[in-house]
């Protein structure tokens, strides 16, 4: 279990999910750059790390809101950080950003109207968006790091993380406690997202053949899209 969870460690620059990312976030480095700046960018779930990691924390042409359900101190002129709910962005108007941004949260609400809520607000409020999520068909579940955990019943979820440890949560022995932990998550497959962002390009991001993500995006200019 501590080799999955350095490989999963995000606050790790050397780590294998920051790898991946470095790789995903190459593609979304492509389609802005035919972009007007300042480019002004909504990320739902976003963190100073994440910005710092990717060489876009400080930079003087880029304007980032950060937004979570908690307050979260940054360091740069650049990064805002603000207090929001990701399937209730009413207080920005249409196309407020240039961009909404997301890596690995859609999967953290709970349920699919809340899904489907978030999905609607993030192609509200700005032109183009890039929307990252992990594909729930792939074998490694990257939250309980476990093979094949999303597969389970939810009761023998709940009741493995009451008794251990699982990925980074855990353990839960209070059966409300496991049950919310486990219910948190729910992975979307490639046709759940194509319902969601029904417009966008829907990108696989593969490993070793199978799809280990998914990232519906949007709105850019054809040329850097191809």
């Amino acid at each position: 279990m501590s080799v999955l969870r350095g490989m999963g460690d995000v606050t790790n620059p050397t780590s294998f999910s920051n790898r991946m990312r470095s790789r995903r976030f190459a593609k979304f480095e492509q389609l802005c750059q035919p972009l007007a700046r300042p480019l002004r960018i909504i990320d739902i779930g976003g963190t100073q790390t994440f910005w710092e990691q990717r060489g876009w924390a400080g930079k003087s042409d880029v304007q980032i809101t950060l937004i979570n359900l908690m307050h979260t101190p940054t360091k740069y002129d650049n990064l805002e950080s603000v207090v929001g709910d990701a399937t209730n962005l009413s207080s920005y108007a249409n196309n407020s950003f240039d961009i909404a941004f997301s890596n690995s949260v859609i999967e953290h609400l709970f349920n699919a109207d809340a899904q489907r809520a978030m999905a609607k607000e993030v192609q509200r409020v700005a032109p183009a968006h890039w929307i990252q999520t992990p594909n729930f068909w792939f074998p490694m579940e990257p939250h309980f790091h476990l093979p094949g955990w999303q597969w389970l019943p939810i009761n023998v979820r709940a009741g493995l993380i009451r008794r251990w440890e699982c990925g980074q949560r855990g353990p839960y022995p209070d059966p409300k406690d496991a049950m919310d932990a486990v219910r948190e998550i729910r992975l979307l497959s490639g046709r759940e997202m194509r319902r969601l962002f029904p417009t966008s390009t829907l990108w696989s991001e593969n490993f070793y053949g199978l799809t280990k993500s998914w990232v519906a995006y949007g709105g850019f200019p054809e040329a850097a899209a191809q």
